[in-house]
């Protein structure tokens, strides 16, 4: 191997160049700042993919890194969700750490108008590797939230957390941004407040037939004023809800916006093609890519190229798609000759949508043999992802690790590969992993993992290093509809509290090194250390809960609601339209 100059500037430097000086066949072995490129992709689940275990779905790029690299096969996200659980990765903490996480049902950025968004305050690893001279972009997917109080204040943009390009789509994609699909946005509510309008509009149709046929006395003032007070509701709700495409469905480089609404049938070659630009602009220095993707997130987006290819309809398809990418990403790293130098990480950001289907198409992931799936805080279908490593001549290829880690991991692991230091000011959750993935030790740093939904603790594992066991408590878990269904199919998503779940006293036990399934709970009758299993998880809970402190509530309904004068608009509010691609 050739020799490079290494510039660590970390308290851990010595212990980790003689970790690096062990990994055979690399005789001499130094660093400078490796390049990083993660890729996250959204909603799909551990199942899904052939190196975790999917024989029908043909994921050959991500195996191919699984294959060169280490892969994680308890890889947790700290969040069911979108929001919070990005917002975790990008700052190494519990999303209830920077209000990220919800008390309410609106458990995700709603709107690109809304408020709420990853806090100023909150240190992104982005930000500490452009400090360390790294040029960095996101690619794809944010949906951290956009303005705090004027439409271009932009408080809560990328290029406010540390990026230096942005290219892709500050919300999420949703079935509305497709027009030929049925919408998805707030849909129940949506429904109600139709409803409501038809019937304040039948109320005060049948006022006016009475009161021009004699049957009824209203005066004619109270008829106007009922006339428009229905005009005034279906205004105020349609106005936002009519437009959700035009509103939310928006793509922008760096400050500006570039499509609005988006162009979805040449979102996915557009996302390509600036991903594998930024690579090839920043070769000749260190980089940090984050392509965000926007599969396997319905509508699901997929190119004629891979309609109709897989086993699986339109989510097959799509995942096949992705994995392609993925394969076009690692080409242009081989291509520029930057393999030896360059760290690939592959994930999800939670599991996969269960409850997602139209009549009988199944638009959501599979999650394996895990339990539940995306918005179920505590069951592994909702957290267990793909995790996966790739550094040539570093980490030892084809390697497995059975470990508790997670996406928050990879905060500390970066910044400390970057020669920076994560920040001292705040609880940090993440872990630095390198060692672990190098096989210089033998356990994760993590011995306790919480798992929240919204702001309640559902569940917490305890990894006992000296047994290996993995124990997992659950104190609260969703009421599945129908009951026995595996999922909350009647709702559409499973809540985190209310009516809609279950508290556990004592709480469900499983053991999941013998039980990953989590089928069969344990009790003090059939477990012999149950009892002190539970007063040890629950002794962890106390030390964890006074590590919190009170933080403006990012998703409270104030912070959600759709703001006219927040709204992202190309060109003169309400006239919100522009296609800078197609005119390009």
């Amino acid at each position: 191997a050739s020799c490079f100059l290494l510039h660590f500037r970390s308290p851990l430097a010595t212990p980790l160049i003689f970790g690096l000086l062990l990994q055979a066949p690399v005789t001499q072995l130094s660093i400078t700042q490796p390049n990083f490129v993660l890729l996250l992709a959204d909603d799909l689940g551990i199942g899904d993919v052939g190196c975790y275990g999917n024989d029908t779905i043909r994921t050959p790029n991500i195996d191919r890194l699984a294959k060169e690299g280490v892969k994680l096969t308890q890889h947790i996200a700290a969040a069911p969700l979108c929001t919070p659980s990005r917002a975790a990765f990008l700052t190494g903490r519990y999303p209830l750490r920077s209000g990220m996480d919800a008390i309410n049902d609106y458990r995700v950025i709603f709107w690109n108008a809304g408020s709420g968004g990853l806090p100023p305050n909150e240190t992104t690893f982005a930000k500490i590797l452009q400090q360390q001279g790294y040029t960095t972009g996101l690619i794809g997917k944010w949906h951290q939230g956009v303005n705090c109080e004027s439409r271009n204040d932009h408080c809560h943009h990328p290029l406010k957390h540390g990026f230096d390009y942005f290219y892709g789509m500050p919300f999420t994609l949703i079935s509305d941004c497709q027009p030929t699909e049925t919408p998805e946005m707030d849909r129940a509510f949506r429904t109600k407040l139709w409803l409501s309008t038809q019937m304040i509009g039948l109320v005060t149709l049948t006022a006016v037939l009475g009161r021009l046929t004699g049957l009824i006395s209203v005066p004619w003032k109270t008829l106007t004023c009922l006339a428009g007070f229905s005009l005034l509701f279906f205004i105020s709700w349609f106005s936002s809800y009519g437009f959700v495409r035009y509103w939310n469905c928006i793509m922008m480089r760096n400050h500006g916006i570039t499509e609005q609404p988006m162009v979805t049938d040449r979102t996915t070659s557009l996302v390509l093609r600036e991903s594998i630009s930024f690579i090839e602009r920043n070769k000749h220095k260190p980089f940090l890519l984050f392509l965000s993707f926007l599969h396997s997130h319905t509508p699901l987006l997929t190119t004629e190229k891979f309609l109709g290819r897989s086993r699986h309809g339109l989510y097959g398809d799509n995942v096949e798609e992705m994995d392609w990418m993925v394969g076009q990403v690692l080409d242009a790293i081989d291509k520029e000759g930057l393999e030896d130098t360059t760290l690939v990480y592959f994930a999800s950001d939670h599991g996969g949508w269960l409850e997602r289907r139209e009549g009988e198409r199944q638009l959501g992931g599979w999650n394996g043999i895990y339990k539940g799936g995306k918005a179920m805080g505590g069951w592994e279908g909702g957290i267990r992802v793909p995790g996966i490593f790739r550094w040539p001549g570093v980490l030892p290829a084809g390697t497995v690790i059975d470990e508790p880690t997670s996406l928050m991991d990879i905060y500390p692991t970066v910044v400390h590969l970057a020669g920076g230091a994560v920040p001292q000011d705040r609880v940090m959750d993440g872990r630095d992993l390198l060692p672990l993935l190098l096989g210089t030790v033998a356990h994760s740093e993590h011995e306790f993992l919480f798992h929240y939904c919204g702001v309640h603790l559902h569940a917490v594992r305890w990894h006992q290093r000296d047994t290996g066991a993995v124990w997992k408590a659950h104190y609260v878990t969703p009421t599945f509809s129908p009951p026995g269904a595996g999922a909350c199919y009647d709702r559409g998503f499973c809540p985190c509290f209310g009516e809609g779940v279950t508290h556990h006293e004592p709480p469900l036990l499983f053991e999941l090194s013998q039980d990953p399934s989590e089928a069969k709970p344990l009790s003090a009758d059939t477990e012999p250390l149950f009892d002190a299993v539970i007063r040890k998880i629950g002794r962890a809970i106390e030390e964890h809960r006074r590590t919190l402190t009170p933080v403006p509530e990012q998703l409270s309904v104030s912070n959600v609601v759709w703001k006219p004068w927040l709204q992202p608009c190309c060109g003169t509010f309400p006239f919100c339209w522009c296609d800078k691609e197609g005119d390009n």
